[in-house]
């Protein structure tokens, strides 16, 4: 399938139709094989629970009525200061290199301005180099790395045997 370089994207915000296309959009992009260090985990309940939330700070792009990509965003006050964080950020991959993204940040951006925040977070898999670049590229900076702990329960030596108590 080809798509013509030259239509427009048009961004809006997330209506109820979307969120099945966005989680499965989601779901096909935030896999643990390609970014294993992901911490948040993709689910339905990101879309539906930001939906809720945010509704303003949830978008969509489409390129000729199909879904080319989504952002999914949320505003947080503490104390004196009110700034905007971009919780998932995705391209469908037969729409990349058409400036989806760019355009999709870019509206965020106004929203939340306009909403009064003053400073914008985003985090990322340190692995994700085109993310790092892209964000890098939109304004984002002052990169911090931080170390995010997991454990396999199912390896912890009470596993089995609440496992056997229950049956």
């Amino acid at each position: 399938m080809h798509f013509d370089q030259n239509e427009a994207v048009y961004v809006r915000g997330l209506g109820i139709d979307d969120i099945a296309p966005v989680y499965h959009l989601g779901e096909e992009l935030f896999t643990s094989d390609r970014y294993p260090y992901l911490y948040k985990i993709w689910g339905d309940w990101e879309v539906i629970g930001l939906y809720n939330a945010d509704p303003d700070y949830c978008l969509v792009a489409e390129i000729d009525g199909k879904l080319a990509g989504f952002i999914l965003g949320t505003i947080i006050t503490k104390a004196s200061w009110t700034y905007g964080y971009i919780r998932w950020l995705g391209v469908n991959p037969q729409f990349q290199r058409r400036r989806v993204a760019d355009k999709l940040v870019d509206q965020l951006v106004s929203r939340m301005i306009e909403d009064g925040a003053r400073f914008m977070l985003v985090d990322t898999d340190p692995n994700n180099t085109p993310a790092v670049k892209f964000f890098t590229r939109k304004g984002f900076g002052n990169l911090h790395q931080y170390v995010f702990l997991s454990m396999n329960l199912s390896k912890h030596e009470h596993y089995g045997r609440l496992i056997d108590y229950e049956h």
